[in-house]
């Protein structure tokens, strides 16, 4: 078994992977205790999805991909007039933080932030962005999928828009941001880290990890949905060249897409604003 002060890092779906039910010596509750879930977690059967909220949720992910300064009132006006669905303001803030979107502030975040932890200052302002590795940014964003849906937080370097490293997971916990977050750092060390304030990356768990490799925090001000530019630019290219053209089935084959994409874009996908190179060659350029 893992260290259970180590082990709660780690995604609940992966945790519960962890449940040896034919272990020779601890029960399943002893086994729930050490890796820190609820042991009627293990036992609970999930309530199929509602197919009309999935649909619901993929008409505002479109709408907010599209437009992150939108907050739920302009998308539930938004749904109205060009989507002909006519539901309440609180049920599109309900949708929206099942998504992981801020229902009130226009900006997409995982939570509102927690008021004990702390807030740093926007550094980007008028920064000359000129090489790789000055300035990274983090942020999590929501996948449709026909079935489900699923998250996936990616780390980008401003620079030269590739993208670092990332993470797909199912829940929303801060375990795959932290593993995404010290898999990206084994690789190097930005100067400036950069987040929105959501409560992940307001945590103490998150923001000592890049402090005590030496970098500085940078947060965006609440209600700026372009503070963060270059990842929004991200999610708008991959869900609109892959993820809502693909129309994923299942959990497993939006992970394969979305990796081979990634990886793509990376490697192989030309921007007109890097003078027609790839991320990749431009971060890892002499």
């Amino acid at each position: 078994m893992v260290e259970k002060n180590l082990v709660c890092e780690f995604p609940v779906s992966q945790r519960q992977a962890m449940i040896d039910k034919n272990h020779p010596k601890l029960s399943i509750s002893e086994q729930a205790g050490l890796l820190n879930i609820n042991r009627t977690s293990l036992y609970y059967k999930p309530v199929p999805l509602n197919k009309r909220d999935l649909e619901i949720k993929c008409h505002i992910d479109k709408i907010y991909t599209a437009h992150p300064e939108f907050g739920s009132r302009r998308i539930c006006e938004w749904l109205k007039r060009y989507d002909g669905i006519h539901l309440n303001r609180k049920t599109i803030q309900r949708h929206m933080r099942e998504m992981g979107m801020e229902a009130i502030y226009p900006h997409q975040n995982t939570s509102k932030p927690s008021k004990d932890n702390p807030i740093y200052p926007y550094l980007l302002k008028e920064l000359v962005i000129n090489h790789p590795n000055q300035v990274w940014s983090i942020d999590i964003t929501y996948i449709p999928v026909h079935t489900s849906w699923l998250y996936l937080v990616a780390i980008i370097d401003w620079y030269s828009r590739y993208v670092i490293d990332w993470m797909i997971d199912d829940t929303l916990e801060i375990g795959f941001v932290l593993e995404t977050s010290k898999r990206a750092l084994k690789k190097a060390i930005p100067e400036i880290m950069n987040s929105d304030q959501g409560s992940h990356f307001t945590s103490p768990k998150y923001t000592q990890i890049f402090l005590d490799a030496g970098c500085k925090i940078s947060m965006d001000h609440r209600g700026r949905a372009y503070d963060n530019i270059f990842i929004e630019r991200l999610w708008r290219s991959l869900k609109y060249e892959n993820v809502y053209p693909q129309e994923y089935n299942s959990p497993k084959d939006a992970r394969i897409g979305i990796n081979q994409y990634l990886n793509y874009y990376n490697k192989e996908r030309l921007h007109q604003s890097l003078k027609y190179h790839t991320p990749e060659e431009v971060y890892y350029v002499k």
